[in-house]
Parts: C-alpha cells; sequence; structure tokens
C-alpha cells in the first residue's frame, strides 16, 4: 500500500481533481526537477480529503540544504508567487519553498532526513491505513472539520477523540 505514493501513477486513474494534479506535475517536469531529491507527494489530495485551497505538498530529502535551496529557487524562481526560507522549527533544519501554478499552490518541503522517515510521509501512510478502515462519515467529517480551517491532522484527532499534539498522536498509530 505505501509504494501507491512513491509515483505519480495512481492520480492518472483517480478523481478529477487528481487526475489535474497529475497533468500539472508532470507538465511542469515539477518531480523530475526534484528527481535528486527522492520527492513525494503527501498531503490531503493523495488521500482524496483535500478541499478546495488545499495545496501540492512535496517533501524531498536533501544532503546539503544550501545546494538544495539554490536547485529549488534556480527551477522554480520564476513561477508565480514564489517565496522560499529556511527554518529550525522541526527535528531538523528544513527548506521550505512555495510557488503558484495553473491553479495550485505548491509547497517544496526539504529536510536531510530520508522522505519516508518524514513525519509528512508517515502521517500520509496513517492517514491512508485510517481513512481505508474506517467508514465513509469518518471520512466526510475529517473534510467538514477541514472546510471550517481545521488543519489534517487536529481534524484527524478531534473525530478519533485524540488527546495531546495531534502531530504526535497520529504517529501512535504507526505499524512498523
Amino acid at each position: 500500500m505505501t509504494k501507491k505514493f512513491e509515483n505519480l501513477e495512481y492520480l492518472k486513474s483517480g478523481n478529477p481533481r487528481q487526475k489535474r494534479v497529475y497533468h500539472v506535475l508532470t507538465k511542469n517536469h515539477i518531480l523530475e526537477k526534484l528527481n535528486v531529491y527522492n520527492p513525494i507527494l503527501v498531503g490531503t489530495i493523495p488521500i482524496e480529503i483535500d478541499i478546495k485551497k488545499s495545496d501540492l505538498d512535496i517533501i524531498c530529502c536533501y544532503k546539503n540544504k544550501d545546494e538544495f535551496a539554490k536547485h529549488i529557487t534556480e527551477n522554480f524562481g520564476l513561477f508565480q508567487k514564489f517565496r522560499i526560507r529556511q527554518t529550525n522549527k522541526f527535528d531538523s533544519p528544513a527548506v521550505i519553498a512555495g510557488f503558484k501554478t495553473d491553479g495550485f499552490e505548491i509547497e517544496i518541503f526539504g529536510q536531510n532526513i530520508p522522505v519516508k522517515q518524514q513525519n509528512a510521509y508517515r502521517h500520509i501512510i496513517i492517514e491512508n491505513k485510517l481513512l481505508t478502515e474506517k467508514s465513509e462519515p469518518f471520512k466526510k467529517e475529517i473534510i467538514r472539520l477541514k472546510k471550517q480551517g481545521i488543519k489534517t491532522e487536529p481534524a484527524f484527532a478531534a473525530v478519533m477523540g485524540l488527546k495531546g499534539d495531534p502531530y504526535e498522536e497520529l504517529l501512535k498509530f504507526e505499524i512498523l
């Protein structure tokens, strides 16, 4: 099941929005340009709990933070609303870039952590598993909360009655 997210092929036969995402990413060669950084599309669109304003989240693994930032700027700097920043807010230093193309906000997030060990990937695997195991009303309630402005992990935590930090609590559902 986790292999599903490793390439974009599943989007081609997905819902209409997923098909559009596939077209936008391939037309603009987004993942091709990031290929050396093992990019994976994560977030709500792959697991069909996106809302109208959901962005495309792409995680990457870099070896050298400055080279990664330079690569991102060189390849995406001319896109509409391009911005890039570095932060130490997460477990490990991160580079976060964003831009807009073809009606989608795209965020590229890089760390010196293998993509499958990054929290965004771990969360999508857990969330996908929960959505598969739970009922359609569960999924609809997550989407309803997201439409109210609640972020994805806090929405899952609310529906599941989890206490504490929702990002950490969800990781407890991980199967190693």
